[in-house]
Formats: C-alpha cells, sequence, structure tokens
C-alpha cells in the first residue's frame, strides 16, 4: 500500500476497535503529519479516503472527526458471550540497591542517586480532582478494581495514545498492571521458567535484574554502546553458542546510559529474535520524555510475530503516586493476563479511571512538552558541571531523553567508596554495581538531574568531584 493508504487503514482499524468512537476528533493534519513523519499531502489524501469511505466527517473550522454508523437492530437481551478466564548467570543485587534506595530518602539528602524523577512538575493536583470526582459521583459499588485486563477506558486511551505516536495496538492486547515493575514481571513469568538464561543490557536497569533474581533465572550481559544500544553482532554471537530463552532491553533512553537505540538496529534486532524465535521483552517507560522533535520508535513497530511484549507506565511520565503501567505481550496475551489474575487479581479502578479521564481532558502533551524541555536543559547543565568538578579522565554519557546521567571516572576511582563518602555528606548517588550481576561498573555512578538547578545541587557536585579526586 502507500504511504496514505497505510496511515488510512490504521485510523479505520482504531475506529472499528473502538479505540476511536463515534463524535471523537481525530489529531490534526498538522499533528498527524509530525507524529507519523508523513508528509502534510499525505495526510490529507489519508483523511480524503477515509471521508469517502464514510468512516470520518470533516467539519468547517473545527476538523476531522470519526463518524456516526448506522445502527442494526438491537438483539433480544441475554446471557453475554464471555468466554470463560482459564486458570491454571545467578543474579543477587536486590540488597544493595535495596540499601541504596533506602539512603536515598534520607532526610535532608541531596537526591541525586534517585532513580525517581522530581514529583513537582507532574499534574497531580488536577488528577486527584479527577478522582475525587469521580469517587463523589459513584455509588459504592460502582468503582470496585478491574479484573484484568483491566479498565476499559483507560485502555481505550493507552490505545490512542500509542496510535498518536505512531503505532497502532490492538486495545484487546492492552493488560493494566501494577505499574511497569508488574508488567515486567508478568511477561517474564510468561515466557521463561527458573534456571533459564536471560540476555540483557550490560549496564543494565536493576529493576530487570530483579525480575530474574525473583525468578530464578540466569542474567546472560551483553555489551551496550552508549550511542547505538545492545550489541547484536555480540548477541548474534552468543546466540550461535548457547540457548537464550529472552532477551529483555530498554531501546529508548536505556536507565543507565540514555540513548536511544537507532530504527535501523532495533529492526536489525527484533530480526535476529525471530529468526531463533526468541521473545524480547521491552521496557519503554521513559520514551515520553524524548527530547528531539519526534516520538522514538518502540522495537514493537517492527514485531511481525507477536515476539515483543511491551512494557510501559504513567510513573515517570505523569504521576508516581497511582502506580498504573500496562503490557501489551503479543501472542503472549493471554498468557499474562492469566498470571495477572493469579498474582494480584485486580487492579484498582479509582486511580485508572482518573489517569483517563485526565487523558482525555487535560493538556498531556503539553505538560510534556514542559517537561521535555527542562530535562534537556539540565542533562547539558549536568553533563558540563561534572566535567567540569570532576577528576581528569571522567566520561559522561550524553541522554537523548528520561533524567539519568551515567558518569565513568577514572580507573582508580571506587564507586562504592564514594557512594558512602558522599552519604556522610548528604549527598546520593547510584553506584554502579546496581547495573550489572557481575558486580561490574565499580568506577562508574548514576546521576539524577530531574530537579530544578540549584545552588544546592552544584555545591553536591562539586563535593562529589573533590571526594572522587581525593581517591
Amino acid at each position: 500500500m502507500n504511504l496514505y493508504e497505510t496511515l488510512a487503514a490504521d485510523i479505520e482499524s482504531q475506529v472499528a476497535r473502538g479505540v476511536l468512537l463515534e463524535g471523537e476528533k481525530l489529531p490534526s493534519v498538522r499533528q498527524t503529519s509530525q507524529r507519523r513523519g508523513l508528509s502534510v499531502s499525505t495526510v490529507l489524501r489519508a483523511y480524503s479516503l477515509l471521508e469517502s469511505k464514510g468512516v470520518i466527517e470533516s467539519r468547517p473550522q473545527s476538523g476531522h472527526f470519526v463518524r456516526a454508523r448506522p445502527r442494526a437492530k438491537a438483539r433480544t437481551p441475554g446471557a453475554p458471550a464471555v468466554p470463560p478466564l482459564v486458570l491454571s548467570s545467578e543474579v543477587d543485587v536486590s540488597r544493595l540497591v535495596l540499601s541504596t534506595l533506602r539512603t536515598i530518602r534520607s532526610e535532608g539528602a541531596v537526591p541525586l542517586g534517585s532513580p525517581y524523577p522530581d514529583p513537582a512538575p507532574f499534574p497531580w493536583p488536577r488528577i486527584s480532582q479527577y478522582a475525587n470526582a469521580i469517587a463523589r459521583r459513584s455509588q459504592h459499588w460502582s468503582v470496585i478494581d478491574d479484573l484484568p485486563p483491566g479498565n476499559p477506558q483507560l485502555i481505550r486511551q493507552i490505545a490512542r495514545r500509542h496510535m498518536e505516536n505512531g503505532l497502532a495496538v490492538d486495545p484487546s492486547e492492552i493488560i493494566v498492571t501494577v505499574g511497569a515493575t508488574e508488567a515486567i514481571n508478568l511477561c517474564l513469568q510468561a515466557v521463561a521458567r527458573p534456571g533459564d538464561t536471560i540476555a540483557v543490557e550490560s549496564p543494565t536497569f536493576y529493576a530487570m535484574l530483579h525480575a530474574i533474581e525473583r525468578m530464578g533465572m540466569r542474567a546472560l550481559e551483553v555489551p551496550t554502546d552508549p550511542r547505538t544500544g545492545i550489541s547484536i553482532e555480540g548477541l548474534r554471537s552468543i546466540l550461535a553458542q548457547q540457548k537464550v530463552t529472552a532477551c529483555m532491553v530498554m531501546p529508548n533512553f536505556q536507565n543507565p546510559l540514555g540513548f536511544q537505540m537507532p530504527d535501523e538496529r532495533k529492526r536489525e534486532l527484533v530480526q535476529l529474535l525471530a529468526e531463533h524465535d526468541i521473545p524480547a521483552i521491552e521496557n519503554d517507560v521513559y520514551s515520553e520524555l524524548y527530547y528531539g522533535d519526534t516520538h522514538p520508535t518502540a522495537l514493537k513497530s517492527f514485531d511481525h510475530k507477536g515476539l515483543v511484549l511491551y512494557c510501559s507506565s504513567f510513573s515517570k511520565s505523569l504521576t508516581a503516586n497511582y502506580r498504573i503501567g500496562w503490557a501489551l505481550p503479543g501472542r503472549y496475551t493471554a498468557q499474562v493476563e492469566k498470571l495477572k489474575f493469579l498474582n494480584t487479581l485486580t487492579t484498582a479502578s479509582l486511580p485508572q479511571l482518573a489517569i483517563a479521564d485526565y487523558l482525555q481532558n487535560d493538556g498531556y502533551d503539553r505538560h510534556l512538552r514542559k517537561v521535555r524541555k527542562g530535562y534537556a536543559e539540565r542533562a547539558r547543565m549536568m553533563a558540563a558541571a561534572v566535567l567540569r568538578f570532576f577528576p581528569a579522565g571522567t566520561r559522561v554519557s550524553e541522554p537523548q531523553g528520561g533524567y539519568v546521567l551515567w558518569v565513568e571516572l577514572p580507573e582508580g576511582v571506587d564507586a562504592m567508596k564514594l557512594y558512602a563518602l558522599a552519604l556522610e555528606r548528604k549527598i546520593t548517588v547510584g553506584p554502579g554495581h546496581m547495573f550489572s550481576a557481575r558486580g561490574s561498573y565499580t568506577n562508574c555512578i548514576r546521576l539524577n538531574f530531574s530537579y530544578p538547578w540549584s545552588k544546592e545541587i552544584e555545591d553536591a557536585l562539586r563535593m562529589l568531584g573533590r571526594l572522587a579526586a581525593h581517591q
């Protein structure tokens, strides 16, 4: 199909699946052009095609809207046809991570080691207003926890958000979870068993290692380039020598390196794993926090076999107070839904409804633009300060999104000693040991730059530089 025909087919599919409802306004031609990377004329041709097919209609001075469809005669009420739910290298980094996370909460500590974004810019008060309004107008029985896959209103908003960002998804594949952590754990549990080997980036986000450790699996660390991501050549060599059950990656703004994997590398990774029929668990929690002009592409965009299990959440971009995430598990959807039911039974309905109302009615994109601009500025400021205050030979990452900076110190510096000395001075850092199952990256630290720049932060970086230089 031509590009305009492909776009028209995607939109028509979203209408058929109920992601776009009758009477609902479509994104403007300019917005669709920017988000899909298409020319304005291509989008106009797609919209004209949809108009000719009666899928959408144009309203002067208003835009394009989903057209109302003819109604079939209502069937006699009866029992709904609802399908029955069918019931049915070793890792040890958790103690270090738990100890580190506890110190981050120390009163008065500068939170450079925090894995969490500064909550100040999040629209928490507005989301709380929605939650309170829902609670007030609802009967005691009408806001109950939702069984898997989750609340239909939120699922539709998640599907629509993906569509606007260039990934048309089937809403029936979306499973709402208690944050991305549960999504990752459920997906890993669905594709692997205790003793299996899981390929991960190196360094990798410790939540991935926690999931592997919790299930008694082994982590196989694959060298990862700070600009292009996991070494596909290295992974190909590994797959020729030993059995790997699954691969866990963060292709967009990876924690801790911050890179955005190029699209061609993403496509190549998906193709390699497909050749071996190996599932990929994609952690995409930072994808909304990009610094560039367009939303990054997900691995799932290149998946034609249902092997990519996509995981994300609103905790890093909207609110961490409500731990709401989701999974798109591909061919493993039924298994992940079953595991969700067995593990936590339900997900709280009220936060799902509140987030759904916010996504539908408020300025999520406006909020994100402000956050992205702030993070991009602070990333440059912190990198410059580190190179200014830290010993000669220090190197820093070049994050393309997110809010963490990876710092590689000279070989003589011990990150754990630096962590302890800094903590005595009420400064927290993330020691590099946490990002490897093998205890690697002994001279590396991760720093959080999501908080507004201040004299306190600058003084803390200056002190860290002195402590590192003393070592």
